[in-house]
């Protein structure tokens, strides 16, 4: 299993950054070869469930998450959520919080512990770093000025 954690600083206020961040199938717009789906009716909270397909044709996989801590932010507060990784191949957990800056913005920390299954534990390390790398990037994606 591998932990990682990710920070990122956003010029968006802070509904504006979880606003982005939890729009789930946004997230298929900034990570290659994925799509997202809703499976349960709106507005996302706890028990949302929503499924990432990654990969092409037979070399796909489904990434089952479920929302299950749903704290947005109210009043420009902090606001938490935590994903639990139902999958048969990805399991784990992911946490996404999303504070306010003194003088306007928000501040990202994204943590996930990532469970890939009959991967040898030599590789948690390099999963880690490829993780903390893809998950930057996808942050920075939803997060960039201009992407709505």
């Amino acid at each position: 299993m591998a932990l990682f954690q990710l920070e990122r600083a956003s010029s968006c206020p802070v509904e504006e950054s979880w606003r982005r961040l939890t729009d789930w199938p946004r997230h298929a717009a900034v990570v290659p070869l994925t799509r997202v789906t809703v499976r349960t009716p709106p507005p996302t909270g706890e028990g949302t469930v929503f499924v990432a397909r990654s990969g092409v044709g037979p070399v796909a996989f489904d990434d089952p998450m479920e929302v299950v801590t749903w704290r947005p932010p109210l009043d420009g507060s902090a606001g938490r959520c935590r994903l639990v990784k139902r999958g048969r191949f990805v399991t784990g957990w992911a946490e996404i919080e999303v504070r306010p800056v003194t003088g306007g913005g928000s501040r990202v920390r994204w943590r996930e512990d990532l469970n890939v299954r009959w991967l040898p534990r030599f590789l948690d390390r390099p999963l880690g770093w490829a993780g903390r790398w893809m998950f930057g990037r996808a942050v920075e994606g939803l997060l960039r000025p201009g992407a709505a």
